[in-house]
């Protein structure tokens, strides 16, 4: 009888340090909406996270048209594909950028066939 608890104390206090680094970073991780924004002279990949698109009037492409209008600009997340450790392409936030209204401005959704990597909240 002595062993067995001694094994449940072992394996709950082992089940608790392990859960604890593996459950946080997908509680904290967002999920990241991306879109293309397409100008006269290039095109960028943005990310918002969902929990701000859903405050955007629209909570898509034109919602984001719509903020831009009535604020004339907004702070974004610029994506960009690099490697992972492992070798694999993925989508990752590259910088914070400006983006200003403009009437030759298109903005669209994205639809990215890699693992989109949430902002990290060090960088922000």
């Amino acid at each position: 009888m002595q062993i067995s608890k001694r094994l449940l104390f072992g394996l709950t206090a082992a089940a608790l340090i392990m859960e604890c680094p593996v459950i946080q970073p997908v509680l904290a991780a967002d999920k990241v909406s991306l879109f293309k924004i397409i100008t006269v002279k290039d095109e960028i990949v943005i990310g918002i996270p969902d929990d701000e698109l859903a405050q955007l009037d629209g909570k898509d492409a034109g919602g984001i048209a719509k903020m831009l209008i009535a604020k004339g600009s907004m702070s974004v997340w610029q994506y960009a594909v690099h490697k992972s450790a492992a070798g694999d392409l993925e989508q990752a936030p590259l910088r914070k950028i400006g983006l200003m209204a403009s009437d030759s401005l298109r903005v669209e959704p994205y639809a990215s066939p890699l693992k989109v990597l949430p902002i990290d909240e060090t960088r922000k």
